[in-house]
């Protein structure tokens, strides 16, 4: 048997190109069209929070990933970029979206391949859980930067610099 849960937010219109938003969960905000299409600079957009929504949901999924395969994650850092495009009729539509995570992970004594490989299929089961990812017809790229680091190298060029042994 399926579960179900609901979202609720609620808009007004103080006037112009804006707008206000309350999220169900308590959060409260201006939001406009954006500057291209005449909004105010410096707000919220619908674009905006289209693009925060994918990014963020995939980051969510990747953390829970990585405790589902172990990773001992260290950093995440994630620019997104959405790509829209405007039909002859005006129409609009977001065809792609990037997301570009800078992800750190401790390798610990296992042999990087082996991490890597890990943190791999960490991202793709927070794409393939990703509810947002699931909700859009945007294509959706994931292009990551991994950054292995390896304490054990770290501490033993610390100690070659400190003079320890």
């Amino acid at each position: 048997m399926s579960q179900t849960a609901v979202y609720h937010t609620t808009v007004s219109w103080p006037g112009e190109r804006r707008g206000h938003v309350v999220m169900g969960n308590g959060p409260a905000m201006p939001f406009a069209a954006p500057p291209d299409a005449g909004g105010p600079p410096g707000v919220l957009t619908p674009e905006d929070a289209f693009v925060a929504a994918l990014n963020t949901c995939v980051m969510l999924m990747f953390l829970w990933a990585c405790e589902r395969y172990k990773l001992d994650l260290r950093g995440y850092d994630c620019r997104a970029e959405g790509r829209k495009e405007i039909a002859l009729d005006r129409t609009e539509i977001f065809s792609e979206v990037l997301l570009r995570p800078h992800i750190r992970v401790a390798v610990g004594g296992e042999p990087t391949e082996t991490v890597r490989a890990r943190v791999h299929k960490a991202l793709q089961s927070a794409q393939k859980y990703s509810l947002v990812a699931n909700s859009i017809r945007s294509e959706l790229r994931v292009v990551p930067e991994v950054e292995l680091i390896d304490e054990r190298i770290a501490l033993a060029s610390e100690r070659a610099v400190c003079g320890a042994s």
